[in-house]
């Protein structure tokens, strides 16, 4: 019996390295995104955010009374 061995072609290589060009573009834009959004937004996380004061006693009146009551 007759052993047969099928070898592949060469192969297309006349590929101009497209992919890879794109593919550093992409990489270059996600690092850019990076340093414009994400690290200033971990930079200032760890920052004291904003400060919110309240008081101890809330003076409400409920009898009206003041003007603009309407009547």
């Amino acid at each position: 019996m007759a052993t047969v061995i099928n070898n592949p072609s060469g192969g297309d290589n006349t590929s101009s390295g497209m992919g890879m060009i794109i593919g550093g573009i992409v990489l270059v834009l996600v690092v850019i995104i990076f340093f414009v959004y994400a690290l200033p937004a971990i930079h200032n996380s760890g920052s004291k955010g904003t400060t919110v004061n309240i008081p101890d006693k809330v003076n409400v009146d409920v009898n009206g009374g003041g003007s603009g009551s309407g009547q």
